[in-house]
Order: C-alpha cells, then sequence, then structure tokens
C-alpha cells in the first residue's frame, strides 16, 4: 500500500498542493471538502475498480482515477480561491483579500 501511495504521490504532488491550500482558503465550497474526501477515501479503501492481486493494473486505476479527480475539482474552483491556491502552491504569499492593516 505504501509503494502505490509514494507512486502516487509522484504523479500528483503539485496538484496535491493547490488542493491543500484551495482546502484552506476561508471561502472554500463545502463540494470541495467532500470531494477531497472522497478521493482519500477511495484511495484507504480496500475496494479498488481493479483489485491491487493484478501485478500492473492494479496500480494503474488509481494513477488515472486519482489525477483525473484532482484535476476535475480544481478545475470547478471559483477564481479567487484558484489564484490564492497557484499563488501558495509556488511560493508566493498572496494578498488577502480582508487584510484589516490595508486601507
Amino acid at each position: 500500500m505504501w509503494k502505490r501511495l509514494s507512486v502516487l504521490w509522484l504523479a500528483v504532488r503539485g496538484d496535491a498542493k493547490r488542493l491543500w491550500y484551495a482546502l484552506g482558503h476561508p471561502d472554500a465550497p463545502v463540494w470541495l471538502k467532500a470531494g477531497t474526501a472522497a478521493i482519500v477515501l477511495y484511495l484507504l479503501s480496500p475496494i479498488d475498480l481493479i483489485p491491487e492481486m493484478i501485478p500492473i493494473l492494479g496500480v494503474v486505476d488509481d494513477l488515472v482515477i486519482v489525477p483525473l479527480a484532482l484535476r476535475w475539482l480544481l478545475s470547478r474552483l471559483p477564481a479567487d480561491i484558484r489564484d490564492h491556491a497557484e499563488a501558495r502552491a509556488s511560493g508566493a504569499k498572496p494578498q488577502s483579500p480582508w487584510n484589516p492593516l490595508r486601507r
């Protein structure tokens, strides 16, 4: 299981970062949290579309489904949340729209 997760992490680490920062945004929609929970449950669930006992195909379904689901969630984000997540993932410090010190 750890080998599967490490291979999957290499494939989706950029999208996973953007999703993490989008979840941390104060205006993150509920459907984003539910979709992320569904992806995590799919990864941790012992039930797969293709069983892991089939040597190569057992991992391939995870390598296809999870990145597609992450991209689908990220593509449906509102523009302000998407920009915030993109800026944080690239290492920039995004401007907060509710900064009380800014006039």
